[in-house]
């Protein structure tokens, strides 16, 4: 936790259309597919344990970063 707050972060607007466009393509939650959008849209790295969503980011061409 102590690490945790040290990441700085800011609110971004996410096109909820294409995230449910991602959700629908890959049968993933909606919440994940935010995220993901958000991360292609700001071209930012996506971190996530989960490895089928770390699967459906480096299709999508989105930076991840290996935990």
């Amino acid at each position: 936790m102590e690490y945790y707050s040290l990441i700085p972060l800011r609110f971004l607007e996410v096109d909820i259309s294409k995230a449910l466009e991602i959700a629908f393509n890959y049968s993933i939650y909606a919440y994940d597919a935010y995220f993901l959008e958000c991360s292609r849209k700001n071209n930012s790295a996506f971190i996530t344990l989960d490895e089928s969503l770390k699967a459906i980011a480096k299709k999508m061409k989105v930076k991840v970063i290996e935990v």
